[in-house]
């Protein structure tokens, strides 16, 4: 599978959004599409699509757009449901249609060999269940349960027609069938927002082993940190290739531009030089000759562009703020909720803590917010602020009281003594500029509200910050900025995020809310992750235990239903079984040699010579990953072989 577009275009009206497309989708590529919002992303990939909004770009190629294979593209505003008064669970499984035939086929040859074990039955029942395996029939039950139970979906919502769920649940379930229908092209924007760490991670994985190919516009970096392997950056109309994921990208990035602007200075001081050589020795009848070699020599230089600056246009803020004491917030058996409690907590923070709130949704993370800044009641328990605490709390519904307000009035009646040069200036430092303040509130983009609202409640300078979700509508550059205006904030913070990356470079704390109650960890997120990682290896030993007895039943269990099959059946599927055993045990074999490549390779990168060479050390990296997926892939063939071996 290729699909190629080569030097097109893409307009919005009478203006050129993307003015240069150079692109290349190949079988398995994982692809990111990134730049600042309003850049193109998502038009891009509506194009994509509908390959008439493709004209021809400004390069010297011959427009074009090529697709081999004829590949099945899955985005997902195409998907509607038919039937509002179907159940969730039917829905999903509209997905699965060849499986569900597949099973039902299995289930009545099972049923003939009863009463007729004639070889071309049993061949017949061994193809289907091959066939079956290939399709992944052992798995999609699990697939579908999993990816429901990640998404925040259960048992009973299964049995809900889909005319019950809300916009954001119906979202959710056309994104789950999206995924689950594993087109050949899947495009997805901005797939991970409004969804918790525990569906992103889900996600991540889900993507990473997906066989087809991604093309994603995100902005979560750890999200395409762990996906893709190439990147494909808009900026100012273009697009540019980088190869890698996104922290690969950012690097070449770096490095491009300071070599460009190297051989760029280089050669202005190098054509400055021979200028002056010509300009100091034309009118001299003997130096003449040589003042045209250099000009001769001027004209044959391939000029070097200078290189575009980052587009790092973003907003900024000092903070100056009246020190709390040193304890900030007391929380004890606090229990939070609306009609019912929905969690039980208890935590102390002092002044300079940064404390992140991660978890599911809908199970208390926001009402937490809402009820330590006074906007909804508690339901039992207590909590209670330090010597001279000042809060300022975001809300990440970004509600206004008039949305018919410019941007200026609003700022205006918050801050009525200030003057409309001093309010000018605030809002400057937000991207509010120019023409941008007299823009309406409705008019603006969530991300536009978001600087507002964030502009209003930094001005108002808290000791203490309480944010819901900040970062939701912030393109990359935007969050960063946003990272180091907190990072360098001396007050404390509480925040509610699923951008990981964002909690590993702010937090001290953790606050993990899961429907089991909520946890409290005194440290920052990845020593978090290594506490529950040790934990689970524990639960993990256990349930491996349970499952080898339950194993050792089935065997049994098998052992005596073999001994009631015919003789003539038995040969057949003894055979078939040691041949998948067989196959089995070469795979096992295969796993431990890439295994031991792998940690070959991990002591190749520990050579003294090797830690300083960055370009080596990505090619041991890169090699180290593949190996990885390798391990991944046989792994699963080796546990769909089992699962074959037990139906047998």
């Amino acid at each position: 599978m290729n699909y190629r577009i080569i030097d097109g275009s893409v307009s919005y009206g009478a203006e050129t959004i993307l003015e240069e497309i150079n692109f290349e989708i190949n079988e398995k590529d994982k692809i990111a599409v990134v730049g600042r919002n309003g850049a193109g992303k998502s038009t891009f990939l509506k194009a994509l699509i509908d390959n008439s909004m493709l004209e021809e770009g400004v390069g010297e190629n011959k427009f074009s757009v090529i697709k081999e294979g004829s590949p099945r593209i899955g985005y997902l505003k195409q998907i509607e449901f038919e039937d509002d008064n179907i159940l969730m669970k039917d829905e999903i499984l509209k997905v699965y249609k060849n499986i569900i035939n597949l099973e039902k086929n299995i289930e009545n040859l099972s049923n003939k060999m009863i009463n007729n074990s004639s070889e071309k039955i049993i061949k017949e029942y061994t193809e289907s269940l091959d066939k079956y395996q290939f399709l992944g029939g052992y798995t999609y039950k699990k697939e579908i349960d999993t990816a429901l139970r990640k998404f925040g979906f259960s048992i009973e919502d299964e049995k809900k027609k889909i005319s019950e769920f809300s916009g954001g649940q119906r979202t959710k379930i056309a994104f789950l069938k999206l995924l689950l229908s594993k087109p050949d092209i899947l495009l997805l924007d901005e797939p991970t927002n409004h969804l918790d760490i525990t569906a992103i991670e889900w996600l991540e994985k889900y993507l990473k082993n997906y066989a087809k190919a991604i093309v994603v516009v995100s902005h979560d970096r750890m999200f395409l940190d762990k996906i893709v392997n190439k990147v494909y950056e808009i900026e100012y109309g273009e697009m540019t290739l980088y190869k890698g994921n996104y922290e690969d990208f950012e690097r070449q990035k770096r490095l491009n531009y300071e070599k460009q602007l190297k051989d760029y200075e280089y050669q202005q001081r190098e054509i400055k030089r021979l200028e002056a050589i010509v300009n100091r020795f034309k009118y001299k009848p003997t130096k003449a000759k040589m003042a045209l070699s250099k000009l001769k020599q001027i004209e044959r230089i391939v000029k070097i562009e200078e290189p575009n600056k980052y587009d790092l246009k973003t907003f900024h803020n000092n903070f100056n703020i009246n020190k709390s004491g040193k304890d900030v917030l007391e929380v004890k058996e606090l229990s939070i909720g609306y009609n019912k409690v929905l969690q039980k907590l208890s935590f102390s923070l002092y002044r300079g803590d940064k404390l992140a709130i991660i978890g599911e949704n809908g199970i208390g993370k926001s009402t937490l917010l809402k009820t330590l800044a006074g906007k909804i009641e508690s339901l039992g328990g207590s909590f209670s602020y330090g010597f001279n605490v000042s809060l300022g709390y975001f809300d990440q519904q970004l509600e206004f009281e008039n949305e018919e307000n410019t941007v200026f009035e609003e700022f205006s009646k918050k801050f009525p003594d200030l003057t409309t040069t001093k309010l000018r200036t605030i809002l400057g430092t937000f991207l509010f500029t120019g023409e941008d303040v007299d823009k309406k509130i409705k008019m603006l983009s969530g991300g536009e509200k978001s600087r507002l609202k964030l502009c209003e409640i930094f001005k108002k300078e808290p000791n203490l910050l309480m944010l819901d979700e900040p970062t939701n509508h912030m393109d990359i550059i935007g969050k960063e900025s946003l990272e180091n205006i907190l990072k360098e904030y001396e007050g404390t913070l509480i925040f509610v995020s699923h951008d990981r990356y964002f909690v590993k470079k702010l937090a001290n704390k953790i606050l993990e809310f899961t429907k089991n109650g909520v946890i409290f960890f005194d440290g920052t997120y990845e020593e978090y992750l290594e506490y529950k990682e040790k934990n689970n290896k524990e639960i993990e030993e256990r349930s491996k235990n349970r499952n080898e007895n339950k194993k050792e039943n089935e065997v049994n269990f098998i052992e005596n239903n073999n001994k009631e099959r015919s003789s003539k059946e038995q040969y057949l599927l003894n055979k078939e079984i040691t041949k998948r055993k067989n196959k089995m045990k070469k795979l096992e074999q295969e796993i431990e040699n890439i295994e031991n490549q792998v940690e070959e390779i991990e002591n190749e990168m520990q050579k003294e010579e090797n830690i300083t060479n960055y370009v080596k050390l990505n090619e041991l990296q890169k090699e180290k990953e593949n190996l990885n997926k390798k391990i991944e892939d046989k792994m699963i063939e080796w546990e769909n072989l089992n699962n074959l071996i037990e139906q047998l």
